[in-house]
């Protein structure tokens, strides 16, 4: 069994940020690789782990970018595939699933793992998109993950429960981060990923331009950033019960326009 697990690096939560006429400023030393991907490689060395196999994590990202995919590696991943794109400015999630499909194209695998969504955007379209583009089988917001008798096996949360869908090989499954807790790297996994291959591609290797991907792929653009608007200071009333009483209907109904 081949996974492919589509990985992306993001600015760590956890990091300060500051918006200045409409720009988004954030330590770009800080970056990490996306809880909902280190959800899908947890999934995807669990299953190889059960019945034999390999993972193979892939990237679309700056150079930086090879340090998350060592993390992976570390986790336990066997390989790992960087798309160097170093000007990532502009490109949205049809862009990435552009490029991801570029690559799998070329390449073979029993199934292919992203995250359900990821940290910094949370559009949670790639996945989809992806899908699409390879016509694949595809289940989203996975929260288990089996495999039996040459399918998978995916319990998805859906809006009112859980459903159980049996998808054929090959196919494309999004991971929740309520999926499994990833494992930490040991001290000899981060010394073994050191020493296994990363296999570094360009967009003109996948017969892709970046200008070509941003002026005829990306489908959305990002006007600016705003802080979120702070709430008005609550009333406070005090007096008779029910002249409250009256007077809050009264405001409920005229002012808030609830009722």
């Amino acid at each position: 069994m081949k996974i492919s697990v589509c990985i992306k690096q993001v600015p760590d939560v956890s990091a300060p940020i500051t918006i200045k006429d409409g720009t988004l400023s954030q330590d770009s030393d800080r970056m990490v690789l996306d809880a909902y991907s280190a959800s899908a490689v947890e999934e995807a060395l669990v299953l190889t782990g059960a019945h034999g196999g390999e993972v193979e994590v892939v990237l679309v990202g700056p150079d930086k970018a090879k340090e998350t995919i060592r993390k992976a590696l570390a986790m336990g991943a066997a390989s790992g595939v960087h798309i160097h794109v170093e000007d990532m400015s502009g490109l949205d999630s049809a862009a990435f699933a552009e490029i991801l499909a570029a690559w799998h194209k070329q390449s073979s695998y029993d199934a292919v793992l992203t995250g359900k969504q990821s940290q910094d955007t949370d559009a949670g379209l790639t996945g989809g998109m992806l899908a699409w583009k390879l016509d694949l089988p595809y289940c989203a917001n996975a929260v288990g993950l089996t495999y039996e008798g040459g399918k998978f096996l995916v319990k998805r949360q859906g809006d009112t429960g859980q459903e159980m869908v049996e998808l054929e090989s090959p196919c494309l499954v999004t991971c929740s981060n309520d999926m499994n807790d990833p494992r930490i790297p040991s001290l000899k996994g981060i010394m073994q990923s050191k020493k296994k291959p990363v296999k570094t591609v360009t967009l003109d290797d996948l017969g892709l331009s970046l200008d070509g991907v941003k002026g005829g792929v990306v489908k959305t653009e990002g006007k600016g950033f705003k802080d979120v608007p702070g709430r008005e200071p609550g009333k406070k009333f005090e007096g008779d019960p029910a002249e409250l009483v009256s007077q809050l209907v009264n405001l409920l109904d005229n002012e808030a326009k609830v009722l």
